[in-house]
Parts: structure tokens; sequence; C-alpha cells
């Protein structure tokens, strides 16, 4: 039996693909390593959705290759994105790689591992629009949250993203399936779930019925033992009238949603071949918070698609300002070969992109001073995560955080610690930045 070691880049869907890649290789007799050094095969579970992404990646199995130059650790087998987008240029191109893996390929990481250790190089690549096989998973996040994938693929094709040439057509998996894993997943203490998919709103609507069952799903899930259950990546035009009152209605369902937007110009959104409008995405956002009291928004946003003009960013800019979204992620567009909006005419140069991500960046700073300074005076139940050495505070997010991406709640416990996953009534009584402060109330 070998040691193997693992390092996961990318989204939570893609760490939950390499948890479950984790668990068969446990379950077949091998080792996994805590870290990478000692390991008779490294895996690497790239990404390679944006130039960043794969620039990482591509850093990361240099660092692996500079180990294995040294004797540290033995094979190198890539998987994931990178791998599928690709393909044989990976082993071309990096010969200290001695397999890759595409995403259609995951059930196969113990016979690939076991081929590597007999000497012989791995390519495969499966087919992206198989059904999910479902397997048991070897949890990596900490104990009080975990994610959950209830689908694979996208049948949305933006112009600009290459997601569906890389994970295939959208597929649900089963809902007995899903609440299966979640019960697991609630035994084992998660307290927060996190349920992502590439398009969350869209899941059943590729089985026989062509039924959205997210609401389904979202009221069975409620019935577990979790404390929080926070949704990502819901599509405006999939967010029907059932689903909002499922959110307001369920206290275990955070008041906090993921909507990707993208714009808000009618004519850009076309070019990406996205729909709605900035009216239409206006009048879903008041009456989401008209129903749902509290709630908090994040949204992601592209500016700079070829042939956006001045009058058209400011169109998003106002919309921005009119509507007051919580938490914004703004991008400037990447040319991704292999998608249709990397070949269109009327390309804006860097510095053009690079304006607008920052004027954006700026009008938004303002709108998260605003709701920060809401929030001074209320006491908000925060999920304690650790302690802060260098501010001598503990930390911890409350609903309208999601993980890694949003702000901390830093706060002095007074003369009682919290433990690491335990929920706490804090007093806010200022902002750091994107962040807030404050201090721990005593439990009724």
């Amino acid at each position: 039996m070998a040691t193997i070691g693992f390092i996961s880049l990318g989204c939570a869907k893609n760490q939950v693909d390499c948890e479950r890649m984790m668990f068969r290789v446990q379950e077949a007799g091998h080792t996994v390593n805590e870290g990478v050094a000692g390991s008779d095969v490294v895996v690497i579970n790239t990404c390679g959705f944006i130039d960043s992404a794969k620039s990482e990646a591509i850093d990361y199995i240099l660092q692996t290759a500079a180990l294995k130059a040294e004797g540290q650790v033995g094979k190198i087998l890539v998987t994931g994105c990178l791998s599928q987008r690709y393909q044989g240029d990976i082993l071309q191109e990096m010969p200290e790689v001695d397999g890759v893996l595409g995403t259609g390929s995951y059930t196969k990481i113990v016979p690939a591992i076991e081929q590597l250790l007999s000497g012989h190089k791995v390519v495969d690549f499966g087919s992206i629009d198989a059904p999910e096989e479902e397997v048991g998973r070897m949890v990596t996040t900490p104990e009080h949250f975990s994610y959950i994938k209830i689908a694979e693929g996208c049948n949305n094709r933006c112009a600009f993203c290459i997601i569906p040439y890389l994970r295939g057509k959208y597929r649900s998996r089963q809902m007995d399936d899903v609440l299966y894993e979640a019960r697991v997943l609630a035994a084992n203490g998660t307290k927060e779930l996190i349920v992502v998919a590439q398009d969350t709103s869209r899941y059943g609507t590729d089985f026989p019925e062509h039924k959205r069952l997210l609401p389904e799903l979202l009221r069975e899930l409620c019935k577990l033992d979790f404390h929080w259950i926070r949704l990502h990546y819901l599509y405006p035009d999939q967010i029907t009238d059932e689903l909002i009152d499922v959110i307001a209605d369920e206290p275990k369902i955070v008041k906090y949603l993921d909507i990707p937007l993208q714009h808000v110009s009618k004519r850009i959104l076309r070019a990406m071949h996205r729909p709605g409008d900035g009216a239409e995405f206006t009048r879903l956002i008041e009456n989401m918070r008209e129903r749902i009291p509290g709630l908090v928004l994040r949204t992601s946003l592209i500016v700079g698609l070829p042939g956006e003009t001045e009058d058209e960013f400011a169109e998003l800019c106002e919309f921005l300002q009119n509507v007051g979204i919580e938490r914004v992620g703004v991008f400037e567009y990447s040319p991704e070969e292999g998608t249709e909006a990397a070949e269109l005419p009327d390309q804006i140069d860097d510095e053009t992109k690079q304006n607008r991500r920052l004027i954006v960046e700026e009008l938004q700073s303002g709108v998260l001073d605003d709701y920060n300074t809401s929030r001074h005076g209320e006491v908000m139940q925060v999920l304690c995560e650790g302690f802060d050495e260098e501010q001598g505070l503990w930390y911890g997010r409350t609903y309208a955080d999601s993980v890694e991406v949003d702000g901390h709640v830093y706060f002095d416990a007074m003369d009682t610690e919290p433990g690491e996953g335990e929920f706490v009534s804090v007093l806010i009584t200022e902002s750091l930045g994107p962040d807030l402060l404050g201090v721990r109330q005593k439990e009724a």
C-alpha cells in the first residue's frame, strides 16, 4: 500500500471532487498523507477556469516537480479542469508529470495510482457527460461546515465561460443520494451546510419531469440537524416564487443569497448569452427583499466584455448605486481560448478594464461601509472560527458572511473562551474595513 498526497485547487465543487478521490484511495487501503512530502504519488486536482487559476495550478505542479527532483515525492498525477482543458499538452510541456485524469475520470483514481506505481504513464479522459457516480467523501473542511454538491456541469453556455466544455452538461444528483450524504455530514458535526453547484437553482430540471426541485430539497435538508444552510449560485432567471417562499419560511436557511448577475446592460447580457436586464434584476431584488427580511445579497460582475461601451458601464454603476447589493465580486473580462467571447471584435484594452474594475470596487466599498455601519449596536449570532493571535481577538462569521469570500467579525470574548464551531452572540460596536468588531454577550 502507498502513501498518497493531495493538493486541491479552485472552487468548492472541485474540493468535493478531491474529497471523493481521497475516500476512494483510503477505501482501497492506501494512506492519505496530510502533507505532500513523503508521498509515493501526489495528486494535484487543478482549476483551469481563468488565467490566474491556470497559473496557480502550473505553479503547484512545478513546485511538486521540484520536490520530485529532490526525491521527496514519487509520481505526479494531475487531475481536474486544467488536465481536461489541455489534456496531452500537460505531459508534453511538463515531462515531470507522470499521468493525467480528466474531469470525467475521477472514479478511476485508484487504478490510475496503481498504474503509476507499476511504472506506467496514465492518460484517461472519460465522458464529461456521464452521470455522477455516488461515493463517500473524506471531508477536509473544518468540522463545523461542509459543502454539498447537488449537481455537476452546466447548460448555460455563457459566451465567456469554458466550464461546460470542461464539466459537461448539467446533471442533478438524485435527491435520495443528496439527503443520505447530508445526513452523514450532520451526524459528523456539520453545523453549516453550504449547497453548491454551477447553478443550484436549476436542480432537478434535467430529470424527466423537468421540475425545479430545489425548494423540495431544501425543505428536506431543513429537517436535518444543521444550524445554517447556505445557498450559492442561484441564477436570477431560475428564482421562483416557491423558492423565495421556502427561503423566507425556513429559519435554517440563512438569508444570504449568491446570485451571479455578471452585468445589467441588456445588450451585453445577450452577448454573454444570458437573460435579464437591469430592470428585471431590480424588480427581482426588490421582491426578494420585501419577502425575505434581513436579506443580504452577493453577486459577481464582469467588466470589459468586448464591445462594452462607456454608457453600458455607466448603466452598471448606476444599478449598483440604486440597488445596493451588499457583496460584489467584480472581475476584468479575460478572453479564454475556446469560448465565443474570445473571438468577438472590439476587445477592450487592459488599462480600460482595470480602471472599470477599480471604479466598481470603489463604488462598492461605500455600499459595504453603509451596510457595516447599519449593523453597529446590533447583537448578531456569530459562528466562531478561531483566535487571531495578532489582534488578540476571536473571529467568526455571521449569516451575512460566506466562507473565504466575505469578511469576519472580530470580538472580545471577555472571560469566556468559545470553541471553534460554537455559535455566540456578539454586540457589534464598530467597523474595521470589510470586517466588524464587537464584544461577546452572555447568552440569555
